[in-house]
């Protein structure tokens, strides 16, 4: 690390060696009428920052065979360095070496200056090396210039030459120097020039304390931030927006807030940057009620004409669930740019409006607005939640011709996507393929097989990753054991859940316990998930009991099940799927007292069951069947197809599953049996396509036994592959087997 500051702050400056700024030939005090009327023309077109009619003036004074003073060509300098006008100020630099004027100090600071904004920091530092002298004005140009064009080892270099050549830092040097640092996240660099600006009694300038505190946020040190700012004798705007963006920005969405709140207490001026993080820290949180008094406030002070702040409000409505509010700000939105169009997509497909993401993709295009990678990463995710092969190769050359199919994000993106949509063979293809992985791209991948139920060869991916030296992180140890799973791989699992923490140093989170729990408790080792559960160091959420509670009636355990939904009710679930499940286990047990006292629980709480959906999808058309409807316009061929297909399956040795359903008779239940959603969803893909076609369908729950056998033989006697995808996982169908080896 460079050291910036040494200790020199009590020595006294050294005297000024910049010349006199007017000093320029004798003749010049003579010039003619002619000569004052273009310096005036120049003076007032610089004024009004007219950088052509300044240079018109200019060449006016020369043709006129005026010779302009200094102050002339540090103007004009001055005007190139703020409009980045790199050809003019090389022009300006030509006409300087022409009259032996380009090593004077001050029109070499200017030179400096130019060269530094037209973003041109070795030209930059060829003026300031040919100066035969040097001043602290100098060095603070090349100190700044350096920092501006994110060189920050350079400019931290340059402020120890500075002292090393007996010249000392000002308030200047420290604020163009300590952005640096921040950017080079040199934390020690930074409490160097703190403790300069101490030593040198700065630090009471309100610009030299905010950009501490600035620099302090930017390189993770809060702590020290608030501290200066606490200590801050005048804060101005910019010292609060400093302090409530890094709080931001460090992931304190709380203490973000509760800054933002005071500030706009003490009546300080709200800027954009204050509300942007505001807007971050309500959606971190899920503020909704404070989310929209920023917005009532942002509309106070005119932000609303601000599209960053705009486009902030759009997420932050998204984060908080309701893009209903995000949709209306986004619809009112004078000019949208693609940050816009991105915001609103991603926001639909967050919350779950997969199709209304899709929809406005479709509109971004006929707007003309060019997708980038954020566009695409944001809709394939809701292109993956349809399941749809035909959109899924649509959107996969649509990637290929904008040339993003190669960006990771996008490939990772892609590789989900194919995996969900039952495509699992396209997604290794494509991973293959990938000239780049980072961690999520092998974690897509592991997933993908997982919920194929190829555990083996998720196992495999695993291993490789780690062969080759990356690093797996929470999500991959997530995927790993998910496949574990749904493949039976208990040994494993228990390998790769001790081997988190061990090896890798990552503290298992409420969801690994729980996929720990599924696994163990699906291969029958109910004692060892309870126990499993007793041992855990925080305190189980609804998913880990859960997740035994699935396993209890897969094996039929009612005392284990009855711990277990105690547990979930005391959690308070907000849906009646743990209810409905308790149920099923008693009425498996023909407890028929304790369903009707949970169905009157569930009456008690307001809870419902879920209702089951099935979808099949043709080309653009989606079709959505209930369980029992009888709404669909083909209704009359589908129920005929299903009963056909009924009577087929039973001749291969199909029995009907009635064991969760009572209270009615025997040929009822099979009827309750035979208009669940999957089985009126495939009946319907029989009838649309054509013999040997793959019929695949998507539904809201776990497959039920009785589908899942009614489906294997419908497979057989069909000579089809039906694909399923349920809440849980993919489900292939094919010559009366099913993938996952009837372990679900």
């Amino acid at each position: 690390m460079v050291c910036c500051f040494v200790a020199i702050a009590s020595l006294p400056s050294p005297p000024a060696k910049r010349s006199n700024p007017n000093s320029s030939p004798p003749s010049h005090a003579h010039a003619g009428d002619d000569h004052h009327h273009h310096h005036a023309r120049l003076r007032a077109a610089t004024a009004r920052s007219d950088l052509p009619g300044a240079m018109a003036a200019f060449a006016a004074m020369s043709s006129a065979g005026a010779r302009p003073v200094l102050r002339t060509f540090t103007s004009l300098l001055k005007l190139c360095a703020a409009r980045g006008d790199l050809a003019t100020g090389r022009a300006v630099h030509a006409q300087l070496a022409a009259r032996g004027l380009a090593s004077e100090a001050l029109a070499a600071t200017a030179l400096a200056n130019m060269y530094a904004k037209c973003r041109r920091p070795a030209d930059a530092r060829r003026v300031f090396d040919r100066m035969p002298v040097r001043d602290r004005v100098a060095w603070n140009a090349l100190v700044a210039g350096y920092a501006r064009n994110g060189l920050a080892r350079m400019a931290m270099e340059m402020v120890v030459r500075m002292q090393e050549e007996g010249e000392r830092p000002d308030s200047v040097t420290l604020v163009s120097v300590l952005p640096a640092c921040a950017n080079a996240r040199a934390l020690a660099a930074c409490h160097e020039a703190h403790a300069f600006a101490i030593r040198a009694g700065l630090e009471e300038l309100v610009n030299v304390s905010t950009a501490i505190l600035d620099a302090y946020c930017k390189c993770g040190d809060i702590q020290a931030a608030r501290a200066v700012f606490d200590w801050m004798p005048v804060k101005n705007s910019v010292s609060w927006n400093a302090m409530i963006d890094g709080y931001a920005e460090n992931g304190d969405a709380r203490e973000a807030l509760a800054l933002f709140k005071r500030m706009v207490g003490e009546g300080v001026d709200v800027t954009d940057v204050s509300v942007l993080a505001a807007l971050q820290a309500c959606g971190e949180l899920g503020y909704l009620d404070e989310g929209r008094r920023v917005h009532e406030l942002l509309v106070r002070i005119g932000l609303d004409s601000n599209v960053s702040v705009m486009n902030a409000l759009i997420t932050m409505y998204s984060k908080c669930t309701r893009t209903d509010l995000a949709s209306r700000v986004f619809d009112e939105l004078g000019s949208r740019t693609r940050v816009s169009w991105n915001a609103m997509i991603l926001g639909c497909t967050q919350n779950g409006c997969s199709e209304d993401a899709v929809r406005l993709f479709t509109r971004m295009q006929l707007e003309n607005v060019k997708p980038d990678s954020f566009t695409l990463v944001s809709v394939i995710p809701a292109l993956a939640d349809i399941s749809d092969p035909l959109q899924a190769r649509w959107i996969h050359g649509y990637s290929i011709r904008l040339h993003l199919d190669q960006d990771v994000y996008v490939l990772t993106a892609l590789i989900d996507m194919y995996a969900k949509c039952g495509r699992v063979n396209i997604a290794r293809t494509l991973f293959d393929s990938a000239r780049e992985r980072h961690v999520i791209t092998w974690n897509a991948m592991i997933h993908g097989y997982g919920s194929h139920g190829f555990g083996k060869v998720a196992v495999e991916l695993f291993e490789e990753m780690k062969s080759i030296g990356i690093a797996p992180n929470e999500t991959t140890f997530l995927s790993v054991l998910s496949a574990c799973s749904h493949a039976g791989l208990v040994d494993e699992g228990r390998k790769y859940f001790t081997s988190m923490n061990e090896d890798y140093g990552l503290e298992p989170g409420m969801e690994h316990y729980g996929t720990m729990v599924d696994l163990l408790g699906r291969s029958g080792k109910l004692d060892e998930a309870w126990a499993f559960i007793q041992k855990m160091p925080m305190d189980p959420g609804i998913s880990v009991y859960g997740a035994l509670l699935g396993a209890c009636k897969l094996h039929k355990n009612v005392e284990l099940a009855e711990e277990s939904a105690q547990k979930i009710f005391e959690l308070e679930p907000q849906e009646g799927v743990y209810h409905v499940l308790l149920a099923n286990i008693y009425a498996n047990a023909s407890m028929w007292k304790d369903v009707a006292r949970v169905r009157t629980a569930m009456e008690k709480k307001g809870l419902q069951k879920t209702p089951g959906w099935s979808i099949i999808q043709f080309k653009n058309e989606v079709h959505t069947f209930y369980s029992g409807s009888t709404n669909h316009q083909q209704a009359k061929e589908i129920y005929s197809r299903l009963s056909k297909l009924i009577e087929e399956i039973k001749e291969v040795g199909y029995v009907p599953d009635t064991d969760s359903i009572h209270d009615v008779e025997d040929d009822v239940k099979a009827q309750l049996l035979n208009t669940h959603s999957e089985k009126l969803a495939i009946a319907y893909g029989l009838i649309r396509t054509a013999p040997g076609t793959t019929i695949q369908i998507k539904k809201n729950l776990r497959v039920c036994n009785d589908c899942h056998n009614a489906t294997k033989l419908i497979s057989l006697v069909t000579r089809r592959e039906i694909v399923m995808r349920d809440i849980q996982r993919f489900h292939h169908f094919k010559d009366g087997k099913c993938s996952c080896g009837d372990y679900w």
